[in-house]
């Protein structure tokens, strides 16, 4: 098992608007990128149980000619409110870095 971060070139969280957060997992090589892809570890699913959403409510892409996994979700509450904490969204994927991911 490796872990996500040992794999990823780039795994981040960030504001896509007041209201939604995306992850952007991406890949240096096309062998690396299929591997985690074919694990099946990162999904809707994965991304519905870490962040309490419903399955419904989470986008997920498979962007292969970018090497990168990608997911959006509703934010908890809107950026800038009283109890946000984390305006620009960039601290949200923590729980992502330490997935393993069978080799």
């Amino acid at each position: 098992m490796a872990k996500l971060w040992e794999l990823a070139k780039l795994v981040r969280a960030k504001n896509a608007g007041p209201f939604t957060l995306t992850f952007d997992i991406l890949f240096n090589d096309p062998d690396t990128y299929e591997r985690v892809k074919r694990s099946g570890v990162i999904s809707r699913e994965l991304f519905a149980q870490l962040y309490r959403v419903p399955e419904q409510e989470v986008q997920f892409f498979e962007h292969d000619r970018a090497l990168a996994l990608k997911a959006s979700i509703p934010r908890p509450v809107a950026s800038g409110e009283p109890d946000d904490s984390d305006v620009f969204g960039g601290q949200q994927h923590s729980p992502l870095v330490d997935l393993e991911i069978p080799v």
